[in-house]
């Protein structure tokens, strides 16, 4: 099999779970521990297909190794995306030398996944992907040892890959009491087949997850206050960059924060992944041994909390009479979820600064609002572009107001009308937006400069107005002053959201002081619970 054929097959492949992920999701019976298992996958195959598509045509063997460790490295979300890089990289590893593509060829680099994804994890779980994984690759050996070629060794791991999914309820009661198979093992069941059918030709489809259920299983995502996945509220996520940290150490560290630790990659890259309660004391001390980027951190109880919410709304939703506009909106606290809804938002989107749903997620809600047109409002700038690919793509009329904040879009919604046309709803609502003004203040987990050129360390807080790191200070109530007295002209409306570590007695304290130095502000101060931004405001 040469490269270009290679390139097709793992394309292949992450299209066939990328248009099975939902089927994947609904196998996952936590309360959404990391984001949904057959997203996470998903996201991280079609990283690797990105970087691969990026290789020139004339790649040898080596460069698209290097593609496919890369891009998973890079693209993986959650617990079963680092897994799933982690097989990934196995797999090229053991094909390092291979100057053939032949089941003994196979076989290696299938064991050599196995080696790799038992490595990352300090306690691997029976009945899980990595059964799987580990099922599949005995399959390949056995093949190679029957002497059969590579087409029939990649319909014995097809088939051994099944039949282990079936199996995962046997290993894990949680599943055999819900009536599904493992979800991680479903997914990489899906990238097995596919891979397989791409290489041999064969037309036959994969089972559904139905096929490996009870009738009465309960195939969705269940909300349980008593989920011992983890004891932790924040899962916590990032690229690390270190060309000679000490590994193990870091490990230990991460370990000694909370459970679900992964440090996987080689040097000089990693991804770093652990549940833990204290986010910025594990980003603190990575900062301090390499650099830090695409950092997600998710609070586990909220999304928990919200997503039962969701399921419920969406039930109500199917029983709401149709209306002329809807709006998806996107947001990270339960509060401001609930603001927006009483202000007419059909669908939030749990997400924000860091954690940016994608154009699917977007889509996804869009398809769930009951309506003749969609406004969508990304409320980040960096969600932007995600928000204008779902409005190109969306099966109904939908449009973009590029609200980069929370407490903008309450604006613009106040300038909506159920009576207008789409356009013109986009209209109004973007002319509202042209005299408001935002704020947030968070705290500093590295060094660096505001735009006034002011020195910022880690534990500093700091300000951000209209996207400038405007402010530096050693309190919430300081930076916010001085926000505000920087955003303040002739404006006389506030809107102040506190976030889920700000307290309703600072959050009370707050207020008074801003009223106090600013008499001719009304200020409705609300709780907007979201995370890492004790304070976040606008001002018209």
């Amino acid at each position: 099999m040469n490269i270009s054929e290679l390139r097709l097959c793992i394309a292949s492949a992450s299209s066939a779970l990328s248009a099975r992920k939902e089927e994947v999701n609904r196998l996952n019976v936590f309360p959404v521990p990391d984001g949904d298992t057959g997203t996470n996958m998903s996201l991280t195959m079609e990283s690797v297909v990105k970087e691969v598509e990026a290789l020139p045509a004339n790649a040898d063997n080596a460069a698209l190794r290097k593609a496919v460790t890369h891009g998973s490295l890079m693209g993986a979300r959650g617990n079963s995306g680092v897994i799933t890089s982690q097989i990934l990289r196995g797999l090229c590893e053991g094909l390092e030398d291979a100057t053939t593509f032949d089941a003994p060829t196979i076989a290696t680099a299938m064991q050599r996944a196995v080696d790799v994804a038992f490595r990352a994890l300090r306690k691997p779980v029976k009945g899980t992907i990595l059964t799987v994984l580990e099922d599949t690759a005995a399959a390949a050996k056995r093949a190679a040892d029957d002497g059969k070629d590579a087409f029939g060794c990649l319909e014995d791991m097809a088939q051994e890959a099944l039949e282990s999914v079936k199996r995962t309820p046997e290993f894990l009661p949680v599943l055999k009491e819900n009536g599904v198979v493992d979800s991680g093992g479903f997914g990489l069941a899906i990238l097995v087949q596919s891979f397989a059918a791409a290489v041999t030709g064969d037309p036959s489809e994969l089972p559904s997850a139905a096929d490996f259920t009870r009738p009465e299983a309960k195939v969705a995502i269940e909300h349980m206050h008593d989920w011992a996945g983890s004891k932790y509220m924040y899962c916590t996520e990032f690229l690390f960059h270190s060309a000679d940290v000490d590994t193990k150490e870091a490990l230990e560290f991460l370990a000694g924060m909370g459970d679900c630790e992964l440090l996987v990659g080689n040097h000089p890259d990693f991804k770093v992944h652990v549940h833990t309660d204290t986010p910025g004391v594990v980003l603190n001390y990575m900062t301090d041994r390499g650099q830090i980027s695409e950092v997600f951190i998710h609070n586990m109880v909220l999304e928990s909390e919200e997503r039962a919410e969701g399921i419920a709304a969406d039930e109500e939703q199917q029983q709401t009479e149709k209306k002329n506009i809807g709006f998806v909106a996107v947001a990270a606290g339960s509060g401001m979820a609930e603001i927006l809804k009483s202000l007419g938002v059909d669908y939030v989107v749990s997400g924000g600064q860091t954690m940016n749903p994608s154009t699917a997620d977007l889509l996804q809600a869009v398809d769930k609002v009951n309506a003749d047109a969609v406004i969508l409002l990304p409320n980040n700038k960096n969600i932007i572009m995600a928000a204008n690919a779902a409005a190109e793509n969306a099966p109904i009329p939908t449009a973009v107001v590029a609200t980069t904040s929370v407490p903008a879009s309450f604006s613009a919604l106040f300038a909506a009308n159920q009576e207008a046309s789409l356009e013109e709803n986009v209209e109004m609502m973007t002319d509202a937006l042209e005299d408001v003004h935002c704020g947030e203040v968070t705290t500093a987990i590295k060094d660096a400069k505001s735009d006034r050129g002011e020195e910022i360390h880690p534990g500093d807080i700091i300000g951000i107005a209209d996207g400038k790191l405007d402010q530096v200070g050693a309190s919430v109530e300081e930076v916010t002053l001085a926000l505000i007295e920087e955003l303040d002209d002739d404006f006389d409306r506030l809107t102040l959201l506190a976030g889920e570590d700000f307290s309703d007695e600072a959050l009370q304290a707050l207020s008074d002081e801003i009223e106090e130095r600013f008499p001719d502000l009304e200020v409705d101060a609300e709780r907007g619970e979201q995370p890492l931004y004790p304070v976040v405001f606008s001002i018209e």
